[in-house]
């Protein structure tokens, strides 16, 4: 006989010539001839010493065991004492009752959505994490779920999780915010056959996500074109002059002809514009050549009507010379003051009494 003893905490299992005998709890005992004993944790898990089927075959011990069966489209979350301890895929797994508070969550792998009660920081843990498939869309996005790419619904900003398995998920998002689409570099030819180079710009936000991805493809290349062929149409039925003059005009003639091709689109055109005009090399120079011409018979008519208002002028002040002797007179002076002052001597030829008094005295300060 040998005396042994099984502490608090520990199991027994006796075998005698290879084969289990029983189970022994705490307290002490006396193992008989060619028995022998193999102690256990009951903190830890349960690991057989030979097959499991035959251990349960002992009801007393089975009655002290948790056996988990985890299938091949499930998973087992253990929790030790309230707490996370490990994730279980499929197999056979036993703990010790009693002693230590085990307590099992199940999970069908064969869905996707995550139903069960499991806290939200465990998802992020690396034991769990790897199980999971997880989507971000901002709070100024949208998105379209796509179970086995047939639409599910529609999901706003937030943290989406779902279980990995073989069935495909997708997500598709939306940007949700007022946008600016821009077309530049557009060379049109206008109604006068001038060759004109645009830059064009809308601003447009998303209105419908389901109409936008899932009833048209690319819908921004989509609706760039529609706004870029309307463009064409417009500019095409206007000349050169009419365009540079019509440029607000012309942006919201362009809006309300793309509004409609864009709600077809899921998309509301809020805004456009024309954000530049630019003429090409040689229509530039024939703009100047024009603009020059125009500047020079601007300065001749002005030249004209100032020469028109001088002769005016001339003509006024000769009638009232031609009637006032006195008058004729000052401004004969006026003239020979002005030729004085430049010229040291002037001979001046004539009869009028005038003109010889001016001749005596310019020949008495020499």
């Amino acid at each position: 006989m040998k005396r042994i003893r099984i502490n608090t905490g520990k199991a027994g299992l006796v075998f005698k010539n290879g084969e289990y005998q029983r189970v022994l709890t705490a307290g002490v005992y006396f193992l008989g001839w060619r028995e022998k004993l193999i102690t256990a944790d009951m903190g830890l898990i349960f690991n057989a010493p030979i097959s499991l089927d035959i251990l349960l075959r002992d009801e007393e011990l089975k009655a002290m065991l948790h056996v988990v069966e985890v299938a091949d489209n499930q998973l087992a979350l253990a929790y030790k004492n309230n707490r996370f301890l490990q994730v279980f895929t499929a197999g056979r797994y036993v703990y010790w009752k009693g002693h230590i508070d085990f307590k099992f969550t199940m999970v069908d792998l064969d869905k996707i959505y995550i139903t069960e009660d499991i806290d939200k920081s465990l998802f992020n843990t690396h034991k769990l994490g790897m199980f999971i498939r997880k989507f971000e869309v901002e709070n100024y996005e949208k998105a379209v779920l796509l179970v086995d790419d047939q639409y599910v619904k529609t999901l706003s900003g937030g943290t989406y999780r779902f279980w990995k398995n073989d069935t495909s998920i997708k997500i598709a998002k939306v940007d949700m915010r007022q946008q600016q689409l821009e077309i530049a570099g557009q060379e049109l030819l206008t109604q006068d056959k001038a060759t004109v180079r645009v830059n064009f710009y809308a601003q447009y936000k998303v209105t419908d996500i389901e109409k936008a991805l899932l009833e048209n493809k690319n819908y921004e290349k989509q609706l760039y074109v529609v706004l870029q062929l309307a463009l064409r149409a417009f500019i095409g039925g206007y000349t050169l002059d009419k365009l540079l003059e019509s440029k607000d005009e012309l942006a919201e003639m362009v809006l309300k002809k793309a509004k409609e091709a864009a709600a077809a689109l899921g998309v509301q055109i809020l805004s456009t514009g024309i954000r530049d005009i630019i003429l090409t090399g040689e229509m530039k120079q024939i703009m100047n050549q024009v603009l020059m011409a125009q500047k020079q018979a601007q300065a001749n008519v002005i030249t004209r009507r100032e020469e028109t208002a001088s002769t005016r002028s001339l003509l006024n002040t000769a009638k009232l010379m031609e009637d006032n002797e006195m008058l004729f007179a000052l401004k004969e002076m006026e003239y020979v003051e002005k030729i004085a002052d430049k010229i040291g001597q002037i001979t001046v030829a004539g009869n009028g009494g005038v003109v010889k008094q001016l001749k005596e005295i310019f020949e008495l300060n020499k």
